[in-house]
């Protein structure tokens, strides 16, 4: 029995086969788990995993008791990887401090209930994925949703980048080494805090619960003090400190 993305190649070329071959669209319904199995000549169990890799991924819809469908068109396609950018795990963190806490505000601003709805749906992906690969999909699944409630296409295109980092061989690898089942139930209270937030319309807030989960995330990575500050952090608060020494400790004084 094939097993991780093995089975999720075979899943999801026998399900393109299926879409080509009986013409199908956005939210038609496709072969049911026992004909996939059929079909591919993979477990039931594999098979499920790969519906729920490739659900994570935005590519289908599983509904309890109706079926398997196409995603519906929502009007957004994520980009195609150029399969060109290289980089290194503490390029990506780095990126990532800068970016992901930077842009919440914008979400506050912009998410409508439909990317709310997105961001539990991948919130729950998280808390039922029955393996690494598809907990790593969730995941993706979840900050791609975070950086989509902005709105601004500029800055998904710059959140699809880090995506496509994130599935270079060396990240992959270092992340699956270091998984262990305590840590992504760490990982989950960090993904429901921000989505907390963001619900309550709490940009500060927001940006907080994401930092933190970024600095358990890089802490598990890459062994760096997990109280040490992200890129921009320290500038700041090196900028009130001087701007306290130079007013002293009773603030900044008015001119005569």
């Amino acid at each position: 029995m094939l097993s991780g993305l093995g089975s999720v190649e075979i899943v999801s070329d026998a399900i393109e086969r299926a879409i080509a071959e009986r013409g199908l669209g956005p939210g038609s319904r496709l072969p049911t788990e026992r004909e996939l199995v059929e079909i591919t000549g993979v477990g039931r169990t594999a098979v499920r995993r790969a519906l729920g890799y490739m659900e994570a991924e935005g590519r289908l819809v599983r509904q309890v008791g109706r079926g398997t469908f196409m995603k519906p068109s929502s009007g957004y396609a994520p980009r195609e990887s150029d399969g060109g950018l290289e980089t290194s795990p503490i390029e990506i963190m780095t990126v990532r401090a800068l970016f992901e806490p930077e842009m919440l505000p914008l979400a506050v601003m912009a998410a409508t209930g439909a990317d709310f709805a997105e961001m539990e749906r991948c919130l729950r992906g998280g808390d039922s994925a029955s393996d690494y690969l598809e907990w790593e999909a969730w995941d993706t699944a979840l900050h791609r949703s975070l950086v989509i409630a902005t709105h601004n296409s500029f800055l998904i295109r710059i959140g699809e980048m880090i995506a496509d980092a994130r599935t270079q061989p060396v990240w992959g690898g270092l992340k699956h080494r270091n998984s262990t089942e305590e840590r992504r139930e760490l990982y989950r209270s960090d993904h429901r805090a921000v989505v907390k937030a963001l619900t309550e319309r709490d940009p500060a807030k927001a940006q907080m619960a994401m930092r933190s989960h970024l600095q358990h995330v890089r802490s598990h990575l890459l062994g760096s003090d997990p109280h040490g500050a992200f890129p921009g952090q320290a500038a700041s608060t090196d900028r009130g400190r001087h701007v306290d020494h130079l007013h002293g400790p009773g603030g900044p004084h008015k001119s005569d």
